[in-house]
């Protein structure tokens, strides 16, 4: 039965033959393909679960290569209701800002030349006095995620020595990334103290000594403890460090800006408060609340800071022209008045029930009345999160699709979303489909009407 399955494959060199129509694709792909799906056919055929005949094998190799010939990454509709949805790129642009820092940025740039001069110049001033002028640090500096912000910033005032931190505080974040993994490979040594549920002013002060690099707070942004808790203010660990002469260093995960509890946003925490409480050194992230592209920010004192972009990791974990162009864009949006519509992140989170359904409304007026009633559509009140582990507790008003058609259930209908010509991604809750608006961009409605009547 295997020798049989066996001689239904065809050979390397008889697809070659076949996939002429797909010439202009590198030879070295096609081959890649062949092999790689031949591999897997084979592997079926020796189990003795081949059930494909020769033409049939050949033909779907020649779909794999067809699809191939697509670029594998493209733009999606995210009806999640998920702003910050780490799996879908976080933080969402503007596509006039895209295509304003696509004009500056696609050719040559003064990346790190210092025009009025004609000498060499340095890549973090295109940032450093917004960040500053922003959150009232002395000195600011950006690298390509907060995780390779910690990492530096441990590594350089810690390596060696032990970093005190809460075991309150010993967070996970998303990809089983944990705090005291980060201390570890940043060759420092983990010192707890307190309990996971209380740790008081003492337990710090028991725990320094002559070995202690810094004591390193962590904002748990992802997660909350209730009921018999106690926690160590940050004010309070600043004057431990003060009169002990140890750093502190307080990593925020998502870093907040303004306070757009007005517009429908819970509060979270501040950066100029932390900044004010006198920390040392502030890391957060880029593309959360702060809706810029993926980057770690440290903020603080200048002498801290200086010694950051003078450690080797600091070039490792530094980011390219991209990413800074779209940072400055990203810190300039925020005025007087507070982020303006080119923030494209702070305007779907704040963007209310009553904007969403009339967007909803628009939407299905677009639509046959015979797909609303096929598809069993209606428009919803729903509550999602923000994402990427920021306000974690919080909700946000949205307004969403409900699905209920006539003869397929909710997981088919989702696939059928997400792989139509217009890619729409939502989610199944109690067997129902739903596309939230919360994360439609403004502009996407006509195509996400067009996806639904193709369904």
């Amino acid at each position: 039965m295997t020798q049989n399955q066996l001689k239904e494959l065809p050979s390397v060199s008889e697809v070659l033959l076949e996939s002429d129509p797909y010439k202009s694709l590198n030879s070295k792909y096609i081959t890649y393909i062949i092999k790689a799906e031949l591999d897997g056919f084979r592997r079926a055929a020796i189990k003795g679960t081949l059930k494909l005949k020769r033409a049939q094998i050949t033909q779907n190799i020649l779909s794999d290569i067809e699809g191939f010939m697509k670029p594998s990454m493209k733009s999606i509709i995210n009806g999640t209701g998920i702003v910050l949805h780490t799996g879908l790129g976080r933080a969402p642009m503007k596509e006039s800002v895209a295509k304003q820092v696509a004009k500056r940025v696609s050719g040559y740039t003064n990346l790190e030349f210092d025009l009025p001069t004609g000498t060499r110049g340095q890549r973090q001033n295109h940032v450093n006095g917004l960040l500053s002028a922003l959150t009232g640090a002395q000195s600011t500096m950006a690298v390509n995620n907060n995780a390779a912000a910690v990492l530096l910033a441990l590594n350089e005032l810690g390596e060696g020595k032990e970093v005190i931190v809460s075991r309150g505080q010993q967070v996970e974040i998303g990809g089983s990334f944990r705090i005291p993994d980060v201390i570890k490979k940043s060759g420092c040594i983990l010192k707890e103290v307190g309990s996971t549920n209380r740790t008081h002013i003492k337990d710090y002060e028991k725990a320094i000594n002559k070995k202690t690099g810094i004591i390193l707070w962590v904002h748990t942004s992802n997660y909350v403890v209730r009921g018999f808790t106690h926690d160590v203010g940050l004010s309070d660990l600043v004057q431990l460090g003060k009169k002990k002469r140890v750093p502190v260093v307080a990593d925020l995960g998502s870093g907040a800006l303004v306070d757009l509890s007005e517009k429908g946003v819970p509060k979270d925490m501040l950066v100029q408060d932390v900044v004010k409480s006198g920390v040392g050194l502030v890391t957060f992230s880029g593309d959360k609340l702060l809706g810029g592209p993926q980057a770690g920010l440290i903020v603080g004192k200048k002498t801290l800071v200086n010694k950051l972009k003078k450690n080797p990791i600091a070039r490792a974990v530094r980011c390219d022209k991209w990413s800074l162009a779209f940072l400055e864009e990203s810190l300039r949006s925020f005025g007087d008045d507070g982020p303006s519509k080119d923030n494209l992140t702070i305007s779907l989170m704040t963007s209310s029930r009553k904007a969403l359904t009339k967007r909803g409304e628009t939407i299905l007026s677009h639509l046959p009345k015979k797909t609303v009633d096929n598809l069993g559509i209606t428009l919803v009140e729903s509550d999602v999160e923000a994402g990427s582990g920021s306000l974690p507790e919080e909700k946000l008003d949205s307004m969403a699709f409900r699905f209920k058609p006539k003869g397929i259930s909710a997981s088919k209908l989702a696939a059928q979303f997400r792989t139509g010509d217009t890619a729409v991604v939502g989610y199944i809750h109690g067997n129902t489909f739903y596309i939230d608006l919360k994360a439609v961009i403004p502009g996407q409605e006509k195509d996400l009407a067009g996806a639904i009547s193709a369904i």
